[in-house]
């Protein structure tokens, strides 16, 4: 069925002004080709009757837009949120931190002087001397690019604050220069902010054996990683304990590659697949699933160019196939890269309740 506005933009662009219907009418009557009796009216007529048309037209068209505005209006008023924007900071192209929320910006977690740094947000709504459940944010970029504090990253870990998480969003080794080899430096980075979060839990009042991890994109590949590599994987930093990496008691998924050989090549190995397919093999969370792995979350948008649905596919039915407890949820028209609020679906209410779920006290298992 044809939109109503289409039907009125078109009678409005096939509209004549009346005084142009006369002359046609009049035309017709003495049996004078329209086009002949247009080169009849004189300069000063034609300047009148462009006059008049602009007038007549004028409203229509201005009417014809506001009617096309309106449509345009209600669509973007039915994406929105009823709940009104909270303030961010955000000055010069600085990082949008939440002006509700505590952050504590550029927190040294790593050894040396590695310029890699973590935010923290401070959960709301936790009563004073109860442990709040944590998560452990890693942003996407194809493991070359991102950062912790950009819009969609600073965005989902609002979010979990205010949901009574403590969101830690860190930084990790990215390739800067052609030829840089970065893995498996970059895991390593991850897996230590995973044991900074524990080995500091105390001070930030959160409960160590309720910490999950989160990731979109490359981030959801790193994500998966921690969730599903043990000490006998060798993924471990060689700075660390190998004995006792800690493990996490959910991770969510947001769009990331799984299975690296179905992929494409990764700048960040400096080779191609069939130079090194083990490196390939090693960085794909695909190949370390098993029975013991913590509840999944996956999310993938079905209009996503980047990163293909089946990579998420792959891994639900490894899941699947393992007996591990998940979720995959697609969204239609979605592409890559979106947070907790996407045009299409308000992901909010789904993510916070997995993690709620998983992070309770009622859930939690000591840690390792």
């Amino acid at each position: 069925m044809v939109e109503w506005w289409v039907v009125f933009w078109e009678q409005q662009r096939q509209w004549v002004p009346p005084r142009e219907q006369n002359k046609r009418q009049g035309a017709r009557r003495r049996k004078i080709p329209t086009h002949k009796c247009a080169f009849r009216v004189s300069w000063s007529a034609w300047q009148r009757e462009a006059r008049f048309s602009s007038m007549l037209t004028l409203p229509r068209s201005l009417l014809s837009c506001f009617a096309l505005l309106c449509v345009f209006s209600v669509a973007l008023s039915r994406a929105a949120d009823e709940s009104p924007a909270v303030p961010a900071s955000k000055k010069d192209g600085a990082p949008a931190y939440p002006q509700d929320i505590k952050v504590d910006v550029d927190v040294v977690y790593l050894p040396g002087d590695r310029k890699e740094k973590l935010d923290v947000y401070h959960p709301l709504g936790v009563a004073a001397g109860q442990l709040a459940p944590a998560v452990l944010y890693f942003h996407g970029g194809g493991f070359n690019d991102g950062d912790k504090a950009k819009d969609r990253e600073t965005s989902i870990c609002s979010e979990l604050a205010r949901a009574g998480f403590l969101a830690v969003s860190a930084n990790y080794k990215l390739r800067k220069m052609q030829g840089q080899v970065t893995w498996p430096r970059n895991i390593h980075d991850c897996k230590l902010a995973l044991r900074w979060l524990r080995d500091n839990a105390a001070r930030l009042g959160v409960d160590p054996n309720r910490i999950g991890v989160m990731g979109c994109s490359a981030g959801g590949a790193i994500a998966t990683l921690l969730a599903y590599t043990q000490a006998s994987d060798g993924l471990e930093p060689p700075e660390a304990d190998q004995t006792t990496p800690p493990r996490v008691a959910c991770v969510v998924d947001f769009y990331g590659p799984m299975d690296l050989m179905s992929f494409h090549d990764m700048k960040m190995f400096a080779k191609t697949r069939e130079e090194a397919p083990e490196l390939y093999r090693q960085a794909s969370a695909l190949g370390y699933v098993d029975k013991s792995d913590p509840p999944t979350l996956i999310v993938h948008g079905l209009s996503d160019e980047t990163v293909n649905v089946e990579q998420s596919e792959k891994l639900a039915a490894k899941l699947e196939e393992a007996g591990v407890p998940h979720e995959l949820i697609t969204i239609p028209y979605a592409p890559h890269n979106f947070d907790l609020r996407p045009l299409q679906r308000d992901l909010r209410p789904v993510v916070i309740d997995f993690l709620k779920k998983h992070l309770s006290a009622a859930s939690a298992t000591p840690a390792s």
